[in-house]
């Protein structure tokens, strides 16, 4: 049905909920915040950082930049990026994906030399055809910048027939800038409302749901 599919990494690819919670943890300890409850950040998960400090906690935009290089710091250079696991089935579907002759695609707001970090560490990278993410200046870091950066790098036009795969409003309401069809996960960090409102073509609750769709 689909020629391309476009991923998003976290919470669609990856469960990163550990290595990100800590990392948010260690940023906003530096800035004096204790939080007792990890469950309270996973809306980290999935939207540009920058923006989540600031909607979240209301951080100015120079304290926001400051908690994300804090966030990398834990994150890259303590490995918390390792804190994070393969959701059951998808390396699986990637390969049955990639025998079947489709282009595959990240697309991602974590920055690209994060993400390529991490498909490397799971043996995950060499499914992907190209891999679009976010610049660490915290430039293209929007999900519909990502999507564009990928569909003009990639050489994919509306012709070749896109699909975004990802778990939040952001991932669709990319796909939809661009015109593309989407399907939200329902296995990550996005509830039915949130994907239904985005106005999701698809919704699946596993990847063996995910399958029947994109094969």
């Amino acid at each position: 049905m689909y020629n391309t599919i476009l991923f998003d990494l976290d919470g669609t690819i990856t469960d990163p909920g550990l290595g990100i919670t800590n990392s948010v943890m260690y940023a906003l300890e530096k800035h004096g915040i204790t939080v007792e409850d990890r469950a309270t950040l996973y809306s980290f998960i999935g939207p540009p950082l920058v923006d989540s400090f600031q909607t979240y906690f209301g951080f100015t935009p120079e304290q926001a930049t400051d908690a994300v290089a804090l966030y990398r710091k834990h994150y890259i250079e303590d490995k918390a990026m390792f804190e994070n696991e393969v959701y059951p089935g998808i390396q699986e579907l990637l390969d049955k994906l990639k025998k079947s002759g489709k282009k595959i695609v990240m697309a991602t707001s974590k920055p690209t030399v994060t993400a390529e970090q991490i498909l490397e560490h799971f043996g995950l990278h060499g499914y992907f055809d190209f891999i679009s993410g976010s610049n660490m200046d915290n430039t293209r870091g929007s999900k519909e910048e990502v999507i564009e950066y990928a569909l003009e790098q990639s050489g994919i036009t509306a012709e070749d027939s896109v699909v975004m795969i990802g778990d939040r409003k952001y991932d669709i309401l990319g796909a939809k800038a661009y015109h593309l069809d989407s399907i939200g996960v329902l296995y990550g960090y996005g509830s039915k409302e949130e994907l239904e409102e985005a106005g999701a073509d698809y919704i699946v609750t596993d990847v063996k749901e995910l399958e029947k769709i994109i094969l």
